[in-house]
């Protein structure tokens, strides 16, 4: 028996987890870009219910916290102590939060307290795009500015004109406003990295460059950090932190993964003085529990990317308030957010449908005529970008989907592309 806040005890076995499928629907700009991208619409919510009645909430969405949502898992933590659990990684996000939050709630005390000394009441949070046509960014700068958000992450791809981009966006958005792009490596080497990145030097908003080249290329990091303006963050663990901190490759770290993985990651870094943001993604559950890890871990300084902004629907009864940046730290028991449980059943699908996606095409028109057509950016592009397969972040470029018509054309273009990508012969 556990004793709660209020000194009752109280019995913290898992008595029973209900798996919950949802597929929660896109605001209609992320939407309609996300087409041609990665399935982020379905998620398993877990909810966890402890023998003394608490109910706790953790969620996975499929396409990227991908691998730790086995049945076996779930059901290896019923009839044993949660508090017990939630610190076992193996087990992974979606189990260990609900876990998090059902021992909290059942002892009275926020998630914060169960993970260490709080050290930040607000914590800072980023608006989040996938790459997408310029007027589209400018529309999701100006809805982040109506939410209370100053910063906003945005993917830098060839396949877009990311001069235009910038250009159309840094107009549109105060000076106060920051921006970080996101090279997921497609800038390819240090060389025309850091040509390319001193022509956005120029923008006084831009300040974080993610990942601009392979992160293993040590010295061509540093290089890049040496020879232009903006902050350059890569994700924690290539190359080793050692390696990273004592030779300088990076300002700061992209950090993701569970909470105990979390943990230390924030040791590392606060000893060695290095900011990092929060990479935990989701629905408003998860963002939810991003604060709680933001008010504990020191260095967690730059604005977490939980892109959570992209849903019509938090799932959470009152979705997280943001004013000039942050976020208020939950105080509230638990997750210190109610769970929207109308809105779960509201979008419950059957667990076979989950990352089930129709056919898609989408196209690639450069300037001189050139066109590419493939069934998604991120799994076939991506692989080409970074095989310097495609053209190098050319002007005019401009990409779209291309709604299903029903034509010779499109079939046959369809059956081509589920191969791979193509090249327009005609």
């Amino acid at each position: 028996m556990a004793v709660a806040k209020n000194g009752s005890t109280m019995d913290l076995t898992v008595e029973h987890i209900e798996r919950i499928p949802v597929g929660v629907p896109f605001r209609s700009v992320p939407g309609r870009n996300l087409k041609a991208q990665a399935n982020w619409r379905d998620f398993l919510v877990l909810e966890v219910e402890l023998a003394g009645g608490h109910l706790g909430y953790g969620e996975a969405m499929l396409d990227y916290w991908s691998g730790d949502l086995a049945m076996e898992d779930v059901q290896s933590v019923i009839g044993r102590n949660a508090a017990e659990q939630m610190w076992d990684d193996s087990l992974g996000w979606a189990i260990q939060t609900a876990l998090f939050d059902a021992v909290g709630r059942a002892l009275g005390v926020p998630i914060h307290e169960l993970l260490g000394e709080q050290v930040h009441d607000r914590t800072p949070l980023a608006w989040w795009c996938i790459d997408m046509p310029p007027g589209d960014f400018v529309h999701e700068a100006q809805c982040a500015l109506e939410h209370g958000y100053t910063d906003m992450k945005v993917k830098g791809r060839p396949w877009f004109d990311i001069r235009e981009q910038l250009e159309r966006l840094t107009n549109e958005v105060p000076e106060s406003f920051t921006i970080d792009v996101d090279f997921n490596d497609t800038l390819l080497d240090a060389n025309r990295a850091i040509t390319l990145l001193q022509e956005f030097d120029e923008y006084q908003q831009v300040e974080i460059y993610e990942t601009p080249i392979p992160q293993d290329d040590v010295d061509g990091n540093r290089r890049i950090r040496e020879e232009t303006d903006g902050q350059i963050a890569m994700h924690y663990g290539t190359p080793d932190p050692k390696t990273a901190i004592c030779k300088e490759v990076c300002d700061g770290f992209v950090v993701t993964g569970p909470p105990g993985r979390l943990m230390e990651i924030g040791s590392v870094a606060a000893m060695a003085d290095r900011p990092f943001f929060l990479q935990l993604v989701g629905t408003g559950i998860t963002a939810a529990h991003s604060l709680h890890f933001g008010g504990v871990l020191e260095q967690a300084r730059w604005p977490a990317i939980n892109c959570h902004q992209i849903y019509e629907n938090s799932l959470l009864v009152d979705p997280i308030d943001v004013d000039d940046g942050f976020a208020t730290v939950p105080s509230s028991p638990g997750l210190g957010h109610r769970v929207d449980r109308e809105a779960l059943e509201r979008y419950r699908v059957d667990e076979v449908e989950l990352l089930s996606a129709p056919a898609r095409l989408v196209e690639v028109s450069w300037i001189d005529g050139e066109t590419l057509y493939c069934s998604s950016l991120r799994d076939d592009l991506m692989e080409m970008a970074r095989a310097g397969e495609l053209p190098y972040f050319e002007q005019g470029v401009t990409t779209r989907v291309i709604e299903h018509t029903g034509s010779d054309r499109a079939a046959e273009l369809l059956d081509r592309v589920a191969e791979g990508p193509v090249f327009d012969d005609e």
